[in-house]
C-alpha cells in the first residue's frame, strides 16, 4: 500500500508514563510528606497493583463496584478521574489530598517521555508528506505534553476519547481520525501497543502495525522498525 496517513497511539506508543515509584515521589516530595522506606515501598507496592497510575501497569482485579467506572473510563473527563482516583483510593496513603494530587501529577509533561525514535519517525512522516494523526483513549487533553516535548508541530489532528465519548476499539474514533486527515482509510496505518483497542482500526480497513508496550531505555527503535517511511534507516 502507498501509506498516505498515519494515525499513532499515545500512551505506550510514542509516549511512556514515568514509573509508579517515580510518580509517587514527585507527589510526595511536591507536598513536603516524608514517609519512611517500607512505608513508601509498599505504597509503590499497592499502587501498582491497583492500576492506579493512568497509562503504567493495568490493574491486577477490579472490584466489582468499579467494573463499569472501568470499562467506560475514558469517555468523559469526569470518568477518567473517578476511576483511576477510585483505584487508588483502594490503597490506604498518608494524606487524603494525595489522591486528586497523583491523578494531577500523570497529567503533566513532567511525567511523560517520548521514545527515543518518536521524535525522528514523526519528522520523516512530515517531510515525506505523509499526514499525522493521534488517537488516543484518555480523559485529559494530551497536547501540551506534545508541545512539552517539541512533537506538537509534527502532528496534524488529534482525535481524544474523552472529546468524542467514543473509545478504541470502536471504529467511529478511527473514522473520525481519518476523516479529520481528510484520507480513505484504505490508505492509513493505525500503530499502537494495545492488539484489542488499537486492533479495532482494522474492521475499518486500515493497516494495524503494533510496538511494545516497553520502558523508554528498553525501546530505542521500535517506531524506526515499522519501516512507515522508506528513506528512515
Amino acid at each position: 500500500m502507498q501509506i498516505k496517513g498515519v494515525l499513532f497511539d499515545f500512551s505506550g506508543t510514542l509516549f511512556r508514563i514515568e514509573p509508579v515509584r517515580s510518580w509517587l515521589r514527585a507527589v510526595l516530595t511536591e507536598r513536603g510528606i516524608a514517609v519512611d522506606g517500607p512505608a513508601f515501598e509498599r505504597y509503590v507496592g499497592e499502587l501498582e497493583a491497583a492500576g492506579a497510575l493512568p497509562g503504567g501497569p493495568a490493574p491486577q482485579q477490579v472490584p466489582a463496584a468499579l467494573a463499569t467506572a472501568w470499562a467506560t473510563r475514558d469517555t468523559s473527563a469526569r470518568a477518567h478521574r473517578e476511576a483511576f482516583t477510585a483505584l487508588a483510593r483502594l490503597v490506604e496513603l498518608p494524606d487524603p489530598g494525595l489522591y486528586d494530587a497523583l491523578y494531577e501529577r500523570h497529567r503533566t509533561p513532567a511525567a511523560w517521555q517520548p521514545y527515543p525514535d518518536a521524535a525522528e519517525v514523526l519528522g520523516a512522516l512530515r517531510e515525506s508528506g505523509i499526514r499525522v494523526g493521534v488517537v488516543s483513549n484518555i480523559g485529559w487533553d494530551l497536547r501540551p505534553v506534545f508541545r512539552a516535548h517539541g512533537l506538537d508541530g509534527l502532528v496534524d489532528t488529534y482525535v481524544l476519547s474523552y472529546e468524542h465519548g467514543v473509545q478504541k476499539p470502536d471504529s467511529r474514533i478511527f473514522h473520525m481520525a481519518c476523516t479529520s486527515l481528510g484520507l480513505d482509510p484504505a490508505d492509513v496505518v493505525m500503530v499502537g501497543d494495545d492488539r484489542e483497542a488499537d486492533g479495532g482500526a482494522a474492521a475499518l480497513g486500515c493497516d494495524v502495525r503494533f510496538v511494545r508496550h516497553l520502558p523508554v531505555s528498553e525501546r530505542p527503535g521500535g517506531l524506526r522498525m515499522l519501516e512507515l517511511v522508506p528513506d528512515v534507516p
